[in-house]
């Protein structure tokens, strides 16, 4: 009797937890010096089935300035520790000179009086390259409903310009990765990277040293549009730039033009290879 009891009551304490933690958090996010914005809000949406937790997460200093990201995460209620990764970049709008940070979030449950808290620290990596943000804490208080509705305005540049195929490619990775180089003498090109309207490349300069990021592709999404905008002419019109593709053991070498009319599009086709 008193093992069904304590089994008993463990399942009331999960079922609460549960309760607890399924819903949207508002707090705001610190961060040390070096970021972009020290202090700003961040909203995050969870459901919890079982122990893994997934969500989106919004990071906002206004409606105009904002990234959206998806996340994934386990429960332990055993130590009350709740353990989120941010696993992709959705979309964002920020200042040119701020890039997203891809977090890692440590928290835990606490409860006072009517108000039910998370709260932890987090690190960071930034978006497309492997350097490290400066770290933070934060604290979240659940919210009755989702609040913050972002104002996504895509760029003239992305809408008002002619978006010309260049390639199509099929592939059976999961995986591409895209390096961005300047196309012969290096003269200032400066690019924004698409991949399906979602900025993932804001104003980087091409040189020698690549420009990098990564698509996801599968069944699930089997096709991805990868737009290259150029920011600038450079020294020498138009925009010109070398993009290398890796996929899997698969590597492609393209050239991609840009100028005030045109931007170059590549697209992107999951094709599942048949089983030997």
């Amino acid at each position: 009797m008193r093992r069904l009891i304590f089994i008993t009551g463990l399942l009331i304490s999960l079922t609460a937890y549960a309760q607890s933690i399924n819903g949207t958090w508002k707090g705001k996010l610190v961060q040390e010096p070096g970021g972009c914005f020290p202090v700003y809000n961040i909203e995050m949406q969870m459901q919890l089935a079982g122990t893994k937790i997934t969500g989106v997460s919004y990071h906002y200093s206004d409606t105009s300035n904002y990234a959206k990201e998806e996340f994934e995460g386990t429960f332990d209620s055993v130590k009350n520790l709740i353990l989120i990764n941010e696993i992709k970049v959705l979309t964002f709008h920020i200042p040119d000179h701020c890039i997203p940070c891809i977090k890692k979030y440590s928290l835990s449950y606490h409860i006072g009086g009517n108000e039910e808290q998370l709260r932890g620290d987090w690190t960071g990596m930034v978006m497309g390259n492997s350097s490290a943000c400066p770290p933070g804490t934060l604290v979240l208080t659940r919210a009755v409903q989702t609040t913050f509705k972002p104002e996504p305005k895509l760029p003239a540049s992305l809408t008002g310009r002619k978006n010309v195929l260049v390639k199509e490619i099929k592939v059976d990775t999961g995986t591409i990765r895209l390096d961005f180089y300047d196309n012969g003498i290096i003269d200032g090109d400066t690019i924004s990277v698409y991949v399906n309207n979602i900025p993932v490349v804001t104003n980087r300069v091409l040189t020698a040293k690549p420009v990098t990021t990564y698509v996801r592709i599968s069944l699930n999404k089997p096709e991805q549009e990868v737009i290259m905008v150029g920011e600038n002419l450079g020294s020498i019109p138009p925009n010109t730039a070398l993009m290398i593709v890796t996929a899997g053991e698969k590597r492609y070498q393209l050239y991609l033009v840009s100028d005030e009319q045109k931007n170059a599009m590549v697209r992107f086709s999951y094709e599942k290879q048949p089983a030997p």
